[in-house]
Formats: structure tokens, C-alpha cells, sequence
């Protein structure tokens, strides 16, 4: 009888733990779906917004260049508030040198952009990629006792409905400045 009875304990002990821990699994199941439904998804936009230049300002020309394309894909290619156009518009003139931002006010820069971004979307242009020169084939040289860089970016554009592509190769001449940071001096086409 005794045998019988410790059977019996050992078999409810048994099922209580097996419950027990079923209901463990079932509660750890469930907050690991609700942490998967709170995670909010970050948009191309906020991802590029998110790089803080004054901790990890681009150490290359090239790097400043990759940064500043990216940007740029952003105002022609993404959807954003006002608010992102203007953090964008702040984070690409962070990448220009003084001497370029003080061409224009920031009114007359903001301006400018919205109209080019207005033209590019009625066209219905994106850019889908871009190509920056090499490290070895950027030109560094020194003016007026500044070092300064130069070198290429070819942009490949696409307007909707049309099956190919165009490109457009721009010049780009950056300058360091007196943190070591180089800075987009200006652009051109290249010939």
C-alpha cells in the first residue's frame, strides 16, 4: 500500500511540474512575440539620420562622399516628413565646408533643395546607385596651403517607365579642415 501511495505522489508531483513548466514555455513564448511586435521598424531615412558626425565624422574623402550619396538617394528616392528633409538638409551641409554653406543663406540652400527635389520627383527620377572613385585614384593635392582631394562619383538615374539607365559623372573636390575632417569644397560634371 505504501508503494502505491508513493506511486500516486510521485505521479501527481509529476504532473504539477510538467504543468508547471509548460506554463514557464507559455509565458516566455508570449513576451517573446510581444518584444517582436513592439520592435518598430527604422526607415532608410531615420537609419541615415542616425549617424552622429561628431562622434564618427567619415575619416576618408571617399567615406564623406559615400555619406553624402546617401543622403542624396534619400531626398530623390524615400518618403519622409518635413522634419526628416530638414535633418537631412542639416546632416548634408554638416559634410560641406564653410566656405560652401556661406554661398547661400539657409533659407535661399532650403529653397533650392525643395525645388530640385520637387523636379526629380515630377520627372520621376530615382537615383539607384552610385560608384565613387577608388582610393587610389582620389587626387590629393594642396591649395593655398590647405590639402584638399579630388575625386569622381558616377550616379546611375532611372526615370519610371523607361527600361535603362543613365548616368551622371560628377567631379567632387573636398578640403580638410582644421580637425582633420574633409569637407565638400564643391562639385561639378565631369567632362
Amino acid at each position: 500500500m505504501k508503494a502505491s501511495k508513493t506511486i500516486k505522489i510521485v505521479i501527481i508531483a509529476l504532473i504539477l511540474a510538467a504543468l508547471v513548466l509548460g506554463y514557464y514555455f507559455y509565458l516566455g513564448k508570449k513576451t517573446g512575440e510581444q518584444q517582436t511586435d513592439t520592435q518598430v521598424e527604422i526607415t532608410v531615412v531615420q537609419s541615415v539620420l542616425m549617424k552622429d558626425l561628431e562622434r564618427s565624422y567619415p575619416p576618408t574623402p571617399k567615406e564623406v562622399l559615400k555619406y553624402y550619396c546617401q543622403i542624396t538617394q534619400c531626398f530623390y528616392n524615400e518618403e519622409y516628413s518635413d522634419e526628416e528633409l530638414l535633418q537631412l538638409a542639416s546632416k548634408i551641409q554638416e559634410l560641406y565646408d564653410e566656405e560652401l554653406v556661406a554661398n547661400k543663406t539657409q533659407e535661399e540652400y532650403l529653397s533650392d533643395l525643395k525645388t530640385e527635389i520637387i523636379q526629380m520627383k515630377q520627372n520621376q527620377y530615382t537615383i539607384t546607385g552610385y560608384e565613387i572613385s577608388a582610393s587610389t585614384d582620389v587626387e590629393r593635392f594642396v591649395q593655398n596651403g590647405r590639402s584638399c582631394a579630388r575625386l569622381y562619383c558616377t550616379f546611375s538615374l532611372k526615370q519610371a517607365g523607361s527600361t535603362g539607365t543613365m548616368t551622371s559623372m560628377e567631379q567632387f573636390v573636398l578640403r580638410e579642415d582644421e580637425d582633420g575632417h574633409w569637407k565638400i569644397l564643391g562639385w561639378e560634371l565631369a567632362e
